[in-house]
């Protein structure tokens, strides 16, 4: 049974309680997150002082988005959204008060540092694809710029502001508290998730959306998302420049906190402001940006955004000053936090209900395939030239990815 236009404006959208309920449990699991990705380098850099065990758990915690995140992504389009992220959280609450556990009884844990890693982000590849299947399914197609830019804007606040200080005033406390208060923030995103209405009503009916067939194996489906995403030229388009920007914002990263401490001549303690700057223009960025994509065709606005993190980008290295190098980071937030608003909008219009988790987990592996390509790159090209240099490339490469890209953006 379809419901009437009059009918549907009751279960979907950004104002219904389920929407609203899902949006609570991204909020608590971001400041989770947040404080995880402060928390645990810096716990792994204390307790070993080696930086080959520092840098195993930085690996482990990135290896699942390339070698777990297809599987999950077909896995989740099996399996009712609702449970896939409820399970998901529970499996990281357990996880998480197991290394807090390790870490106040003394265990030796590197092993454990790198399992827990690796471990919570196989669950965050489950439970992120399958709260893309269940945004779309609560927000409704109408609303889905106002939605995703409530996601960008908690996840922002969770992961870049509140998560970190959170985690800085814990571990000058207690370190164990870090791991047990991301504990606490995963089960009660469960418990939140639990009174949230089911998505579809059994899983595996991914045979239809790929071809009819009434079974079909995991590598197949894998595939098919792949086939799917490279397929349809809209999508190609966004991911093949998410792709290439992500590449020139990861060499901007690798060498930022060196050119602000010896260019700029910030203080360390000084330079996470940069961070801040970058977030409070992403939160910006995701209130404002579905507001000017109902008055203006989305693909201007997509590339208005590309062409500020330009400008963001460019202002760094071409005016080596605190106060302009928090204005240009400010300014790659708003331009990065508008684009990831609408493309993801893109992405989630453009796919099957049936193949979304398939389709996100294969954006994000072609998308955040190239990052370590960047930052190994930005190291020697700084040597052998600057690091002014590598800001200034980076800023000329994006400006020529938007000029490549703007005539298939403006039709989308």
């Amino acid at each position: 049974m379809t419901l009437a236009p009059q009918e549907q404006a009751h279960h979907v959208g950004v104002r219904t309680r389920s929407f609203r309920g899902l949006l609570v449990s991204w909020a608590l699991t971001s400041m989770g997150d947040g404080v995880r990705t402060a928390a645990l380098p810096l716990y792994a850099a204390v307790s070993t002082r080696d930086p080959l065990a520092v840098s195993a758990v930085a690996v482990a915690e990135v290896l699942p988005w390339l070698l777990v995140a297809l599987p999950a992504g077909a896995l989740v389009d099996r399996c009712e959204p609702k449970w896939t992220v409820l399970w998901a959280h529970v499996f990281r609450f357990v996880l998480t008060l197991v290394l807090a556990a390790s870490i106040v009884t003394g265990t030796d844990v590197l092993w454990v540092l790198v399992a827990s890693a690796f471990l919570l982000t196989c669950a965050e590849t489950f439970a992120d694809s399958a709260s893309q299947s269940m945004l779309v399914s609560y927000a409704g197609s109408d609303d889905l710029e106002r939605a995703n830019g409530r996601f960008v804007g908690v996840e922002t606040t969770g992961i870049q502001i509140a998560g970190p200080l959170a985690a800085a005033a814990l571990f000058a406390w207690e370190p164990a508290a870090c791991f047990a208060t991301i504990s606490l923030a995963f089960i009660l995103a469960a418990l939140r998730v639990c009174v949230l209405p089911r998505v579809r009503d059994s899983g595996g009916k991914t045979g239809a959306a790929d071809g009819g067939q009434s079974r079909t194996t995991l590598r197949s489906e894998v595939l098919s998302g792949l086939r799917f995403l490279l397929g349809e030229p809209a999508l190609r388009t966004v991911v093949g420049v998410v792709g290439m920007t992500a590449l020139l914002i990861s060499a901007v990263n690798a060498i930022a906190v060196l050119y602000a401490i010896e260019v700029l001549e910030l203080p360390a303690a000084a330079v996470p402001t940069l961070l801040v700057c970058t977030a409070v223009g992403t939160i910006l960025a995701a209130q404002v940006v579905p507001w000017c994509a109902e008055r203006a065709a989305t693909g201007h606005v997509m590339i208005g955004c590309l062409s500020l993190l330009a400008l963001g980008i460019a202002l760094f290295g071409l005016a080596p000053v605190p106060v302009v190098a928090w204005i240009a980071y400010f300014v790659m937030g708003v331009g990065a936090g508008g684009w990831n608003v609408l493309s993801a909008t893109k992405r989630q219009r453009l796919t099957p209900a049936p193949m979304m988790g398939r389709v996100t987990s294969a954006h994000r592996v072609l998308a955040w395939g190239l990052m370590p390509l960047g930052a190994a790159v930005a190291g020697p090209l700084a040597t052998f030239t600057s690091l002014g240099t590598v800001l200034l490339t980076a800023a000329a490469l994006v400006g020529v990815v938007v000029a490549f890209s703007a005539r298939r953006l403006t039709a989308l």
